[in-house]
């Protein structure tokens, strides 16, 4: 599974942050980015809750 955040839609809210630690951060300026693009398997599951919870839908699932 890859993830992807729209910089353009996010608007910094931190929600997949907190739901999924493990794959997003926060940049200086406060907008989410996917570190790394490649989610391990084991937080696949957050990492889906994170997509589904994003209140701007910035971030999606990529092949």
């Amino acid at each position: 599974m890859r993830v992807t955040v729209d910089e353009d839609r996010c608007a910094g809210h931190g929600m997949c942050l907190t739901l999924c630690p493990e794959v997003f951060d926060l940049t200086d300026d406060g907008w989410a980015v996917a570190v790394p693009e490649d989610v391990p398997e084991s937080v696949e599951a957050a990492a889906r809750t994170a997509i589904e919870n994003c209140p701007e839908r910035a971030i999606r699932e990529i092949n």
